[in-house]
């Protein structure tokens, strides 16, 4: 089950649709993304996600995900192809660049719901790409 949950996180994030990811989340969800501090909670998250859409358009590409033998924890590396639509603050001016990245996930899941998601990528790679 766990590895379905995974799937469909991925999947709903690649069609835009944060939605589908809200379902997969519990109501008291923790999320860390690296260089960030700490969103606790769905409204919180949603936030992001609603933000993350409007800034950027990303598509995850070469997905392997990992999961333990009891499926309380998950990970999974993949690349992201994105796109930077409107300028976030305290980074660069947007102009519609295009970017590629490694990156990773690590989930904490309970009771058919992701709990904590703590995303990892290279941020001064990011915005190398970004400012070339």
């Amino acid at each position: 089950m766990s590895r379905e949950i995974i799937d469909a996180y991925f999947a709903a994030f690649n069609a835009g649709d944060p939605a589908g990811m809200l379902v997969l989340v519990s109501e008291d969800v923790q999320h860390f993304v690296n260089q960030g501090a700490l969103r606790q909670g769905r409204a919180a998250f949603a936030e992001f996600c609603s933000h993350m859409g409007v800034s950027y358009r990303e598509e995850l590409r070469d997905i392997v995900i990992f999961v333990n033998e009891d499926g309380t924890r998950a990970a999974a590396e993949f690349t992201v192809h994105g796109e930077y639509l409107r300028t976030d603050p305290g980074l660069p001016e947007a102009r519609g660049q295009r970017y590629v990245l490694p990156a990773g996930s690590f989930f904490a899941l309970s009771g058919g719901r992701i709990t904590r998601i703590t995303t990892c990528y290279n941020l001064q790679d990011w915005i190398r790409q970004v400012s070339a």
